[in-house]
């Protein structure tokens, strides 16, 4: 009788962890929904840096502004600002640093998706997420770039902050500097729109997922 009992008291707990884990199942698109929902908190930090970004260079551009404007007579308050303007342009470099790690995060998150695509039996549907995967690994690559552009423009800024302290540079080596830097920047520039462009395309395609899947 005891074994009898103590059998059907495990008949009863494998029935119950059977029962739990249909139950605890998570639906193809519930999958994905996770997956977008955390890429989205993934990139939060992403977010958080562009405020503090937009200001720096705003400041930035205020310190150089002033440097142009004074005189050689001046010359211990043109390094002061330089000085200045360098530890400006490395606070950017930590804030761009910090965004890509947040679009790293992102993206390895992301990937996730190509594994579950798998599971979904409607052909449009899988479509849909192809495209969706697509337009997002275009969107990496993209910061990518930005990130490149960015980081050869702040290192030609402090190029020209270094230069500002030398009482010897000739005026045509700061023109020659000038230059790169405006050059670097209209690389930033093309990088920043084609980022912008792909993620208004991956936000619309998410639309679309979510439209057809009939999440909300």
């Amino acid at each position: 009788m005891k074994i009898f009992n103590r059998i059907a008291i495990i008949i009863s707990i494998i029935i119950i962890v059977i029962l739990s884990g249909c139950v605890n199942k998570k639906t193809p698109v519930e999958k994905m929904n996770d997956v977008l929902e955390e890429v989205v908190t993934k990139e939060k930090n992403f977010e958080e840096q562009q405020e503090p970004l937009v200001t720096s260079e705003k400041n930035e551009k205020e310190i150089y502004n002033k440097i142009i404007g004074l005189g050689m007579k001046e010359y211990n308050q043109i390094v002061k600002l330089s000085d200045q303007a360098i530890v400006s342009a490395n606070n950017r470099k930590n804030y761009m640093e910090k965004e890509t790690n947040s679009l790293k995060e992102s993206e390895k998150e992301f990937k996730k998706i190509k594994s579950i695509k798998g599971e979904f039996d409607n052909p449009d549907l899988k479509r849909i997420i192809d495209e969706l995967y697509e337009i997002m690994m275009q969107r990496y690559r993209a910061h990518d770039d930005l990130y490149q552009a960015y980081s050869e423009g702040i290192n030609n800024d402090q190029q020209l902050y270094e230069m500002f302290k030398n009482k010897n540079v000739m005026l045509k080596d700061l023109q020659l500097q000038v230059n790169k830097i405006n050059e670097s920047y209209k690389k930033v520039n093309e990088a920043n729109e084609n980022f912008n462009k792909l993620t208004e395309e991956y936000n619309k395609k998410k639309s679309m997922f979510y439209k057809k899947s009939g999440l909300k």
